[in-house]
Formats: structure tokens, C-alpha cells, sequence
């Protein structure tokens, strides 16, 4: 049983105040990096905060950590303040303004500042419409601003922002151009010189432009050019030139940066917002293999619906007050389910939201002059552990995000690996790792000799493929890939019960043969297979399977269970081993129920007593966790306490301070600190929890 003593160290440990002087207040926590636009691999600008740092306290960067020019001002009655970035302005005089407060959603992220007697309120917003294939595939994201008097007196407001040309691309040497619309909205577009088509450099794409925007009304100007030239133009004169720099240069040749002023008038209280569009938009989005080892260039789902970005701009921008409206009722229902688990959780689930989304691209085929709404594939980057395309042991981790979302997003990752493999251009018994060694180019693994993981990505495809039927009742997955999922039930069958040397999921932890969560997932795919057969009427066949799976348990108890019956082991007979035996998760979430309850109890019982200060480590190699096997673990276990012990660890490291980069999901249970890996998609799994039935969520 948990022990009371060890609940309350946990308890004081986890009130610890978080490291650095912060003077604002952060609800519900200060992140290590703040998401600020959030919405592709190439649309990803963060906040690093580390243990407290300002919005003016630093450069927003990219998922990578470079950084994106991204600078912000406002006049209060003459007076300049900076409000976003450290932009240096020489010749020039202006203050800073004070953070005042920080909060975060799974949707945006708000910012209060004060500049002198006006409050300005800075929200960040990346919407979150998984149910909407247009709104999200937008690789569009909101910012505004609104001003209030502090003194109850009346104050001349105006506002400044522009974003430089490092959004473009990963080499600041490489020469870009520009343009600027005018109109009823106005937009500043920028890109390489010469691009490269499907091409990154540093993780940025060197293809597409970015876009500024914002809406033309009364008292709004423009410009662009080098960066001290039109930030000092705005702090010495309130306004800009509407006027271009032609100059077409390398990004840090004179630092071109594209800006836009408003003139918000006498401010007494709150002023409407005056909304801003950041974006990164590239035709075509990903080269495709099909039959015959054909090459397709497919689109991003928002081109059916415009013909332009342009567009879609002036609707993305028309649009602001209803998205807010629908963020802040997706924010509010995923609070509402989560905080039924914790406060705790739902603060984790807040921070993993964008990161996740923020990883998928929604796509469709051409068809003659149009796109094909019936061809929809979505596509996913190993962001920082890899770039690979479609890696499925990163889609499963990340899975309950989807099926709690939308689990139509979830069957439409899976696509592209089904049908590439229906094809037969794999040459392999067992499931694919992945679309392609490097996103975005989903060109398969004809050779055979993508990164070996049989037995996971085998038993990964039947388990979701599984769950995503369950969740949607629809058949299709299972009816068209039947033979696909039964090869890999085959192969299962034969390889899984003692696996051969190999590595998992896990791989930084190196190869290891006989290993007892490895084992647990083959098994679990087994049944899931058993079941699918099932659902299509094969009853011999599901027969079959469910007395091989159970079989195979009882097998498997004997092979696994330490010496004395407390544990698990890491690899069968070493006794003296034990790790996370998260993939027990999908045994409870497809309520297969091939694992006995006994086995669930055992290991709440023995990790309510090898926690360490920020965690259970992932096995006994190392010390350190991962924290979405993490929560898939509090998703398993039999006991409140041990469920809040897994979470309100991972809380703990993810406030901690120790870091300046988006949530790692790799780190040390030690003293909090990160491991490796940043931004990647894997932390959807912190919607395990979120994704089981209500009556599952002890």
C-alpha cells in the first residue's frame, strides 16, 4: 500500500515554490517555454522562459531554439515601452513594460503588461479545431492586443509589432524578399531568394513564405526595412511610413523586419483588440509515395477551400472574435475533463495541447485543376528525436490526444502507413517505423531498412487500429487492411511472447533481448487482433487468437514476475530489474482485459515505492523517465494516490524551471532536469487519462 509518510514528503516537494525571482502571477504554472504560435512544424515560435522571463525579456525562437525576430512597442502618451523581444534601438529612447501576469490554455497564452498608466492584455492564440480540417490546417496563428488605463485618466495609445525575416529559414546568410499588400487587410510576405522544395535547413523549411498580417482599419500603418530604421520610426513618431525597402537582402544583412502601427486613440477603458496574423504557408506540403513507387505532391487541406492566402487570411482575420469564442469553449471542456482527474493534470493536458497539434499537417491529393476532399492523409514530424515522417512508435505514444480530440485525426495518420505498406513495396513481415527519414518527404522504406522495431510498431498498428475502431464504430481501417493487420498478428505470434534482441520505443535506452513490456504490447496486439476479427464475424479466427493471447499471458507471468513476486522484471529472470509497464495501458484502454488484475495491483504497489524526487524511472538502467509513458502509467495503475503520485510528478519537472526550451518529454527523475528531445508530439499521451471512459478513471 501507498505509505503516508512518503505522500507527505511528495506533497512538500511538490509546493516547493518554482526557481527565479518571478514578480508576475502564472496560472497554472510557469513553463519552461511558452507556446506563442503554435501550429505546424514551420509555424512554431515559443517563449523560452526557463525559471521566469518576461515576454520583454527575450527573443520568441523556434521550436529549435533559433531565434525568430518577433518585437513589440507601445506609445503611451508620447512615452515608448517595449512589450515583446529585446529589439535594441540605438538612438532611441523607451522603457520596458512590466509583465503583470501569465496564463495558459490549451489554446492560448495571455499576457498582462503594464506600460506606464496603460495595461495592455497580449494573447496569444493557436487554435485547436480538430473537427474542422480547414480551420485546422491553417497554418495561420493569432496575436492582439488591447489597452486599458490604469488611472482612470484618459491616455494616447498606440501599438507596434513586426517580425523579421528569420522566419524563413534556418541560415540567416541565405537572401530573402518581400512584399507588401494593401487593402482592406494588410500583408507583408516574405521568403527565400531561391527555395528548396521539400527541403529543410536547421528544421526550418527553406519553401513557403511568411506572412504578417492584420486587419487595414483606420489608423493602422505600415512598413518594412531594416530593423533599427522602422522600430525607431514608430518610437519616435507613433507611427509608420507606409513604405517598402526594396533592398532585397540576406536575413542578417541589415535585419529586414515587417511591421504594422496602430493608432488606438484616446484610451480610457478597455480598448477592442487590434488583431495580428503570423503564418507560414508553403504548396506543395508533402511529397507522397504511392504505387509503383510514384511520387505525389500533395496540398494542405485549406486549399478547398481557398484559392489564395491571401484569402485566407482576410477570413482568418475576419474570424477572430468567433475562434475565440470556440477556443475558449475547447479550453474550458478539456479543463472540465481533466481537473475530474486533478488540478494537476489539467495543467499538464493545458501545456500539451498545441505542442501536439502543433506537429500534424492535414493534406489532400490534386484531382485535375482542384483537390481531392475524399484523399485525406494526415502527416506527422518526429520533431527533435528525429525527422522522420509518420514514425509510428511517436503517433502511439501521442495517440490519446487524437482520440480524444477527433479520432478521424487518428485514423488519417495511420493511413499513409497502410496504404503504402497495401502496396507491397515493403519488403518486411512486420509494420513499417515510419513514412520517410525525413519530414516532409514521406517516401517510404522500399530497401527495407528503416529503423528496426517489429514487434512495437507491429503491435502499435493493431492497438490503435483497434482503438480508433472501438472509439468511431467505423469499420473501413479493419475491412480494407484486414490482411495487412492479420500478417502482422502472424508475425506477432511468433516473435513476441520472447522477443529477440531489439530495441522499443524507448530506443535511447539501447537494445535489449527478453523484454517484459515489449512482450505485453505483442501480446495485447494478439488480442486486439482477435478482437477485430470479431468485429467482422470471423469467429474461428478471433477464437484462435483471444487462446493464443491468454496462452501467452500465463506464459509470460511466469517468465516475468520477479523472484519474490513483487514486480515485473525490465527482461526476463533479472529479478533485480523493473521499469514502467506502460503498454499495460492499452490492455485497459481496448478493455481487452488479457493482463489479470492481480498484475495492475502489483505494480501500483511497488511504484508507491520507487518514486524519486521527480518521478518513477523508466526502468532500472537509468534514472531517468519519459513523461507520457509516465501518465500512461498513472492510466494503469489500481490507487488515487499512485495515479496523483505519476502526474503531480510530471507537473513538478514540467514547472521546474530547469530549462528554457518547449516540453521535453525525456528527463531525470533525479532533480528535474531535461534529458534530451523538445516540442515533440509525444506529449498527446498526457490525454491518456482523458481519453479512457469516465467509469475507468479511478
Amino acid at each position: 500500500m501507498f505509505v503516508p509518510a512518503l505522500l507527505a514528503a511528495w506533497a512538500s516537494l511538490l509546493l516547493a515554490p518554482v526557481l527565479g525571482a518571478v514578480t508576475w502571477t502564472a496560472t497554472p504554472f510557469n513553463p519552461a517555454s511558452v507556446p506563442l504560435a503554435v501550429r505546424s512544424p514551420y509555424l512554431s515560435a515559443w517563449l523560452p522562459q526557463g525559471a521566469g522571463t518576461a515576454l520583454n525579456d527575450a527573443w520568441p525562437t523556434f521550436w529549435t531554439g533559433s531565434i525568430l525576430g518577433w518585437a513589440g512597442f507601445a506609445k503611451v502618451d508620447g512615452v515608448a515601452f517595449n512589450w515583446l523581444g529585446v529589439p535594441g534601438v540605438p538612438g532611441t529612447t523607451f522603457n520596458k513594460a512590466t509583465q503583470k501576469s501569465l496564463q495558459f490554455t490549451s489554446t492560448q497564452s495571455i499576457f498582462e503588461m503594464t506600460a506606464g498608466p496603460v495595461d495592455l492584455t497580449v494573447t496569444f492564440l493557436s487554435p485547436v479545431e480538430p473537427s474542422d480540417p480547414v480551420n485546422q490546417s491553417l497554418p495561420l496563428s493569432y496575436y492582439s492586443v488591447s489597452a486599458a488605463s490604469n488611472d482612470g485618466k484618459a491616455h494616447s495609445v498606440q501599438i507596434y509589432t513586426d517580425i523579421s525575416a528569420e522566419w524563413v529559414t534556418g541560415d540567416n546568410s541565405l537572401t530573402a524578399n518581400w512584399t507588401t499588400t494593401t487593402g482592406s487587410v494588410l500583408t507583408h510576405q516574405v521568403q527565400l531568394a531561391a527555395q528548396t522544395q521539400f527541403g529543410e535547413i536547421g528544421d526550418h523549411i527553406q519553401q513557403g513564405s511568411a506572412y504578417h498580417s492584420t486587419l487595414n482599419t483606420a489608423g493602422a500603418t505600415w512598413q518594412n526595412g531594416q530593423d533599427t530604421v522602422v522600430r525607431a520610426q514608430f518610437i519616435n513618431n507613433g507611427k509608420l511610413t507606409n513604405a517598402g525597402d526594396t533592398a532585397f537582402r540576406a536575413v542578417s544583412d541589415r535585419w529586414p523586419v515587417f511591421a504594422f502601427a496602430h493608432d488606438l486613440g484616446s484610451v480610457t477603458g478597455a480598448t477592442a483588440p487590434v488583431v495580428f496574423a503570423v503564418g507560414h504557408a508553403r504548396d506543395p506540403a508533402v511529397q507522397y509515395i504511392v504505387a509503383g513507387g510514384a511520387l505525389q505532391s500533395r496540398g494542405l487541406f485549406f486549399w478547398t477551400r481557398f484559392s489564395t492566402v491571401a484569402s485566407a487570411i482576410s477570413t482568418f482575420l475576419g474570424d477572430y472574435s468567433n475562434a475565440l469564442v470556440r477556443a475558449k469553449a475547447f479550453d474550458a471542456k478539456v479543463n472540465a475533463d481533466a481537473t475530474k482527474i486533478s488540478a494537476d493534470y489539467a495543467s499538464i493536458v493545458a501545456l500539451s495541447i498545441r505542442q501536439g497539434f502543433g506537429a500534424i499537417e492535414t493534406t489532400v491529393s490534386r484531382t485535375g485543376g482542384g483537390f481531392n476532399t475524399s484523399d485525406v492523409l494526415v502527416f506527422m514530424k518526429e520533431i527533435s528525436s528525429d525527422g522522420n515522417v509518420n514514425t509510428v512508435d511517436v503517433i502511439f505514444p501521442a495517440w490519446p490526444l487524437f482520440l480524444y480530440t477527433n479520432p478521424t485525426l487518428g485514423k488519417q495518420l495511420l493511413l499513409p502507413l497502410f496504404e503504402y505498406q497495401a502496396t507491397g513495396q515493403y519488403p518486411n513481415k512486420w509494420s513499417v517505423h515510419d513514412m520517410g527519414a525525413s519530414y516532409p518527404k514521406a517516401l517510404g522504406h522500399n530497401d527495407g531498412k528503416d529503423e528496426a522495431m517489429p514487434v512495437e510498431e507491429s503491435g502499435n498498428m493493431l492497438i490503435m487500429t483497434l482503438s480508433y475502431t472501438q472509439k468511431s464504430n467505423d469499420l473501413s481501417l479493419i475491412k480494407t487492411y484486414f490482411n495487412l493487420l492479420d500478417q502482422w498478428t502472424q508475425f506477432l505470434i511468433t516473435d513476441s511472447l520472447i522477443p529477440a534482441n531489439q530495441i522499443s520505443t524507448d530506443d535511447f535506452a539501447g537494445s535489449l533481448a527478453n523484454q517484459t513490456n515489449l512482450a505485453i504490447k505483442g501480446i495485447v496486439g494478439i488480442k486486439a487482433m482477435a478482437q477485430i476479427a470479431s468485429l467482422l464475424g470471423d469467429t474461428a479466427r478471433s477464437a484462435n487468437y483471444s487462446s493464443i493471447a491468454a496462452s501467452y499471458v500465463q506464459q509470460w507471468q511466469k517468465f516475468a514476475t520477479s523472484s519474490d513476486g513483487t514486480h515485473l522484471t525490465l527482461s526476463y529472470g533479472d529479478s533485480a530489474s523493473w521499469g514502467l509497464s506502460y503498454n499495460m495501458f492499452a490492455d485497459k484502454l481496448l478493455q481487452t482485459n488479457v493482463f489479470p488484475a492481480s498484475v495492475f495491483d502489483m505494480q501500483t504497489t511497488w511504484y508507491s515505492t520507487h518514486a524519486n524526487a521527480f518521478g518513477v524511472p523508466l526502468d532500472t538502467r537509468h534514472t531517468y523517465t519519459k513523461s507520457d509513458w509516465s501518465i500512461w502509467t498513472a492510466g494503469l495503475v489500481t490507487t488515487t494516490a499512485v495515479r496523483d503520485l505519476l502526474i503531480s510528478s510530471v507537473r513538478k519537472y514540467a514547472a521546474d524551471g530547469k530549462s528554457s526550451q518547449p516540453l521535453g518529454d525525456w528527463y531525470e527523475t533525479t532533480d528535474g532536469s531535461v534529458e534530451g528531445f523538445r516540442a515533440r508530439p509525444v506529449v498527446g499521451g498526457h490525454l491518456a487519462l482523458a481519453s479512457l471512459p469516465d467509469s475507468m478513471r479511478h
